[in-house]
């Protein structure tokens, strides 16, 4: 077996094996205190209309499509 051609499978291998070990032996996260009292601000509702984009045009003919074509 070539190890140079399976180098890119070994590697990530190796990393995901090494990322589940130091996952599995971690200590659990200690909740941080936090001094500041949360709150929460609703900004205003504004009570304007939708604004809408009316794009009118004409069809073209049959001769000036065939102009272009």
């Amino acid at each position: 077996m070539n190890i140079a051609k399976n180098m890119e499978t070994i590697f990530v291998a190796a990393v995901f094996v090494a990322t589940s070990i130091a996952n599995a032996i971690a200590a659990p996260a200690a909740p941080l205190a936090v001094a500041a009292k949360s709150t929460i601000v609703k900004a205003p509702v504004m009570e304007s209309p939708m604004i809408t984009i009316v794009v009118v045009g004409k069809r073209l003919t049959a001769e000036q499509k065939a102009k272009r074509a």
